[in-house]
């Protein structure tokens, strides 16, 4: 299975009252978005499932790649590792999944699946890591089969 964790565009700064599902892309972070969206474009298998987090800034993300996707409360910023990975069925799926989050749960679910003593992985804003379940002499293993930047696309 593969799961590819896109971590959402620059946002808004959080002020003092604010509602922060509410936060829009800045106009750096739309950018960003349409950058990254554009790799993933060619990337993505067919069928590709698509969950997104129900904050603006996410869903304004998932807007820049033009498909369909599935707004999840779970995945909201204070989503937790094992929501995302029930709300993607790992490992088990059968179509790819690509989830537009939130840090520090994305990091969290990297730091979960990958051989790796800390709690979170960093995660860029616009950030993409994509993760493959596979079997080894009968073991599953988790690798990295690619890391995306919106500076390097």
């Amino acid at each position: 299975m593969d799961l590819i964790l896109w971590r959402h565009a620059d946002a808004e700064d959080w002020q003092e009252g604010c509602d922060d599902l509410a936060r829009p892309l800045t106009s750096r972070g739309l950018k960003q978005a349409a950058r990254v969206a554009g790799w993933l474009d060619r990337k993505l298998p067919e069928g590709t499932r698509i969950l997104c987090s129900p904050a603006v800034r996410c869903r304004q993300t998932a807007d820049a790649l033009g498909r369909k996707y599935k707004v999840r409360e779970e995945l909201a910023p204070d989503g937790t590792v094992s929501a995302l990975l029930e709300a993607a069925q790992w490992p088990g799926s059968r179509q790819a999944v690509l989830v537009i989050g939130h840090q520090p749960v994305l990091g969290g679910t990297i730091a979960e699946l990958l051989p790796f003593d800390g709690e979170t992985f960093p995660v860029r804003k616009g950030g993409v890591w994509w993760l493959r379940t596979r079997e080894r002499d009968g073991h599953s293993q988790t690798v990295v089969a690619a890391v995306q930047s919106p500076d390097t696309v």
